[in-house]
């Protein structure tokens, strides 16, 4: 009796633990941290007996099955926790609501760019506690990465420095250095820079650049980890008021580095009388009293500057452009010594802060860029003129291991004290560093940042009324569309098909999401549907939006649609300005990302003076290089019509000063041969996409007669286009004649290669195509056509629909391919994407810039609907939040529009690579292959 008693007691009083999510982090591939280490994750199962859900990854530096091991369930879904914890921003789709989440925000000081994944989380109903303000009474960070950052930097720097020095004609020990990622260990990393030491011992610094001075700011985490580096080499610290004297030391000693460490007094002067600095309290509390005269105290001695200090607009900037400006003019006349002020290893990557050249961060890939004051150029050639600056924002993720164990262990109080609270805990009952660390809460912005409001997004509610989107159309690309759009709370879908069951499986699962039956020849159920949303998506067939932008106007409802501006729309501009409403178009691949990457570098050119004199963009959907073991090398996941129809139009293009016009029925006989990407591995081809010409007028390029190339094209494999010209020849893209008579695909065959509706054999088939071709019998386009009719007609169970007859050669042969050249099972698309600009900087110095994009399809999603769907949801954001002030028939042309998307595409995997090369003159030559 007693011992029942007891049980029933001790069951009374267990108690209910917070579960924890280990999320996958997906800002970088270099991103291989994890914020608890699997040792971490067994020891809190051990002391609580909590459940902890991993999110499966192959880069993390843990393997899956070390975490298995240590007891937790990986799982892609981690919804089951209470707690997520990651490391660097989480993209707003990834957000899962009512949960609390520990990570490095980046919004506590109103960064721009992330307030919309604030907004997210606010949305959400989600606890947000940042690393970042973990402190404790004296206002020390107590969970950071700072001192790997250091240690990363440090290591950066000095490999980078090598490499600008090799550009100025100099061979120097620092070649033996390499980027922080290369080692396994920080361990490993000093053994590098003892080894680089003993070269500095032995060899020296090159003697006409003087001593190597090394200035760094600050005085914590970050730059104790850079000191620690630097200190592995053979160095000397000096005080800064002694900098001059070693500077000008005739007979300086070159075996070894020297440091300085800067204090705020050593560049920061009063702006009446430039006074020192008396009172750094003083600084601190008025600072708008004090100006820097960094680019004469410290500058004109210092080789390298590494930043360890963090910065905010308060206070003055260390160094200004127009005071660097200055500084290099006087290192012109030979007034500073030659290589000061070489490098800036901004570490704490305060972008267009406390060194104002750093205008954006670099990744690990490419991790520094050129700054040239003088001419205010950026550039990424080592042995061009200016500072070399690195600016890498992701530092620690280069040494995973070290920085992990350290991150997991200074963490794990605070974990272990959010599990072993109730799962939905008071903020009131937490501790008082955590109550300080956390932004968020029950929807709110807590009090010690309710001055981030004027930060978020304008438009989006903190209440719970849902704003209804209307998407027209259910086809391929309307699944990421969807799901995107389902991630945001105050977001209603309606999708209105005319096929049923493709609707009802994109709403399936979504609880703010609903299916209906559209006629849109039914004008008023359409106007109806219309009234009753916020915002329309149109994805029907092209010649329908007109019909629905009408709608639109009339009931005065925003738009957006991926397809091309006609003239039909283009004509509805004064209508859309008078509803006051905006019909975004072009938001899509191509039309669409083109426009918008395209835009950025224009408009980043502008900015600098430059001017684009040349510009080519290639764009294709194609099976990826494995999947193209077909005829055309091309496939199909929807109707080929719009395909075969396009290798018919005329196009206008600019070349080398030249217009140039290839006529409909050429197109495919004057393709270009060879398209040269910076991926070799790719052999493409390409046709002449419609009228380049008046995209000069809307990129706002300028007079067309400045401009030297003006050009838009389609990406294909090789071989495409005269295999496509053969079948044009043949016959089977003719669709102004009904083709009757067909029974089947070999009599469909037979009469459009005979003319006529007969039966032939296979020798008279063979003859008739070859008579037709104009080719011999031997010649190898004659083959390869003949091996693509017997691959069409391979398979004798493809159905045959002529519906009644009436159908041209044309709607039968897209049938057939539909059928013959579609995608199988674990098959992958493939988006390339390839701008080439010509740019001319205002020395009259001309540079070739490449921007290229290669997104593979995935399990999920092919990639044509991800680079569809997904910009134009994005698109579809804006709208709902009035970031798009204008009014009328539009393109995604502005930076306010295409500069949110890009960003949130490239958490999506969408990014573009982009490289600065020597100019060279473009080589557009519509030669063909000289077949035909």
């Amino acid at each position: 009796m007693l011992s029942n008693l007891l049980k029933k007691d001790k069951t009374r009083f267990i108690r209910s633990y917070a579960t924890i999510g280990i999320r996958r982090e997906d800002k970088s591939r270099w991103e291989r941290r994890a914020a608890l280490t699997p040792d971490a994750v067994q020891k809190l199962i051990k002391e609580t007996g909590t459940q902890v859900y991993v999110q499966p990854s192959s880069k993390r530096i843990f393997p899956n099955e070390s975490y298995e091991k240590a007891g937790a369930i990986v799982t892609e879904d981690i919804s089951k926790a209470n707690i997520i914890l990651g490391i660097k921003e989480v993209p707003e789709n990834a957000l899962i609501k009512d949960k609390t989440y520990l990570f490095f925000s980046h919004t506590h000081k109103g960064n721009k760019k992330n307030m919309p994944m604030l907004q997210g989380v606010l949305d959400k109903n989600i606890r947000l506690i940042d690393y970042e303000l973990m402190k404790d009474e004296t206002g020390k960070r107590l969970v950071a990465f700072g001192h790997f950052a250091g240690n990363a930097g440090m290591m950066d720097i000095l490999h980078g420095m090598g490499h600008r020095f090799l550009g100025l004609g100099y061979s120097t020990p620092f070649m033996y250095t390499s980027m922080a990622h290369a080692y396994p260990t920080i361990a490993e990393a000093k053994a590098a820079l003892h080894r680089m030491g003993d070269k500095i011992i032995t060899n020296g610094t090159p003697k006409d650049f003087g001593p190597l001075v090394y200035a760094f700011t600050g005085s914590g985490n970050v730059t104790q980890g850079a000191l620690e580096m630097f200190k592995e080499i053979p160095h000397e610290f000096v005080p800064a008021e002694d900098l001059e004297e070693l500077v000008k030391d005739k007979n300086p000693r070159l075996n070894k580095l020297y440091g300085v460490q800067l204090e705020v007094k050593d560049y920061i002067v009063e702006k009446k009388g430039g006074q020192p600095l008396k009172s750094y309290e003083d600084y601190l509390h008025h600072p708008e009293k004090y100006e820097s005269n960094f680019h004469q105290s410290i500058a004109p001695y210092a080789n390298c500057v590494v930043t360890g200090a963090y910065w905010d607009d308060r206070y003055p900037r260390l160094l200004t452009n127009e005071q660097l400006a200055e500084f290099e003019k006087l290192k012109l006349k030979g007034l500073i010594p030659k290589g000061k002020m070489m490098s800036l290893a901004d570490i704490v990557c305060d972008v267009k802060g406390a060194f104002e050249c750093l205008s954006h961060s670099t990744n690990v890939d490419d991790g520094f860029f050129y700054y040239d004051a003088i001419k205010n150029q950026e550039h990424n050639n080592a042995e061009g003129d200016g500072i070399q600056i690195m600016g890498i924002d992701i530092l620690p993720a280069e040494l995973p291991i070290s920085s992990s164990e350290f991150f997991s262990k200074a963490l794990y109080p605070f974990v272990k004290e959010l599990v072993e609270s109730e799962p939905n805990v008071s903020l009131e009952q937490l501790s008082p560093l955590l109550r300080g660390a956390t932004m968020t809460d029950k929807g709110r912005l807590t009090k010690d940042y309710e001055g981030l409001k004027k930060h978020l997004p304008k438009s989006v509610s903190h209440g719970t009324q849902k704003k209804t989107v209307l998407l027209l159309g259910s086809g391929m690309v309307a699944a990421p569309l969807v799901e995107h759009l389902m991630n945001r709370p105050d977001v209603k879908i309606v999708v209105a098909s005319n096929v049923a069951e493709e609707a009802k499986a994109l709403v399936t699962g979504h609880l703010n999401a609903e299916s209906v039956p559209l006629d849109i020849s039914n004008h008023q159920e359409l106007s109806r549907l219309v009234e009753n949303s916020d915002v329309v998506v149109s994805l029907v067939p092209a010649f329908l939006h007109t019909q629905v932008a009408n709608a639109c106007i009339e009931q005065r409802k925003h738009m957006v649609t991926a397809s091309y501006v006609s003239p039909e729309m283009n004509a509805l501009e004064k209508k859309a300005e008078n509803a006051d409403i905006l019909i975004m178009n072009e938001v899509g691949l191509d039309p669409g990302i083109d426009h918008m990457s395209a835009m950025k570098i224009i408009d980043e050119a502008k900015a600098n003076g430059s001017k684009i004199r040349s510009f080519i963009s290639w764009c294709g959907g194609l099976p990826s290089p494995e999947a193209s073991n077909v005829p055309l090398g091309y496939k199909f996941s929807w109707s080929p019509r719009g395909v075969l129809t396009a290798s018919g139009n005329d196009a206008t293009y600019k070349s080398n000063g030249k217009t140039h016009t290839i006529a409909g029925e050429d197109l495919l006989k004057e393709h270009f041969p060879i398209v040269q990407t910076p991926y070799s591995g790719f052999v493409f081809e390409g046709l002449a996409n419609r009228n380049s010409l008046g995209y000069a007028d809307i990129y706002g390029l300028g007079e067309l007669s400045d401009i030297e190339t003006m050009f838009r094209g389609t990406l294909r494999y090789q071989g495409y286009s005269d295999l496509l010209y053969a079948f044009r020849k043949l016959g089977f893209l003719e669709q102004t004649k009904p083709l009757n008579g067909c029974q089947n695909w070999p009599s469909y065959f037979d009469t459009v290669l005979s003319g006529k509706p007969k039966s032939l054999s296979v020798n008279e088939r063979y003859d008739v195509m070859v008579n037709k071709l104009g080719l011999s019998k031997d010649h190898p386009m004659t083959e390869k056509v003949w091996s693509a009719i017997s691959f069409f007609l391979s398979d004798q169970n493809t159905e045959f629909n002529n519906g009644g007859g009436g159908h041209s050669a044309l709607d039968l042969f897209s049938s057939l391919l539909s059928k013959q050249l579609k995608y199988q099972q674990g098959e992958r698309d493939m988006v390339a994407m390839h701008h080439e600009f010509g740019i001319e900087h205002t020395s009259g110095k001309k540079e070739t810039l490449t921007s290229t994009l290669i997104k593979y399809g995935n399990e999920k999603h092919t990639a044509m609907a991800d680079t569809v769907g997904l910009p134009t949801a994005m698109a579809v954001e804006l709208v709902l939040d009035n970031v798009i002030p204008e009014r009328g028939v539009l393109r995604p042309t502005k930076p306010h529009v295409y500069l949110p998307i890009l960003d949130q595409l490239e958490t999506k995997g969408i990014q573009f690579v982009e490289r600065h090369e020597p100019f060279r003159p473009n080589r557009l030559e519509a030669t063909g292959s000289s077949t035909w």
